[in-house]
């Protein structure tokens, strides 16, 4: 009985952020850079325009070549500067 009421009590927690983006660069070993778009209004023209973030993000298998698309999460910090990991790749490059 106390297990069950334990069980209950234990705060959820929130989902991990997930982003779709394009791969520009493979170099590495077990990782891939992915550049992310976003689309970004001005505070005072109000004008639309892109900005791109670059995520670095952990690829076990080295699976992602460039130019692919692919889906990638945030995760707990791998490295320096790694903290996302490759979920799925959508789209293959031609």
């Amino acid at each position: 009985m106390d297990s069950v009421a334990k069980e209950q009590n234990v705060p959820v927690r929130g989902r991990k952020k997930s982003w779709i983006g394009k791969v520009v660069s493979d170099k590495m070993d077990k990782a891939c850079v992915v550049a992310v778009e976003r689309s970004v209004q001005h505070p005072v023209y109000k004008k639309y325009f892109k900005k791109t973030t670059r995520l670095m993000a952990h690829d076990e298998k080295n699976e992602a070549g460039i130019g692919d698309l692919v889906k990638v999460v945030e995760c707990r910090p791998l490295s320096k500067r790694k903290s996302c990991r490759l979920v799925e790749i959508i789209e293959k490059a031609k």
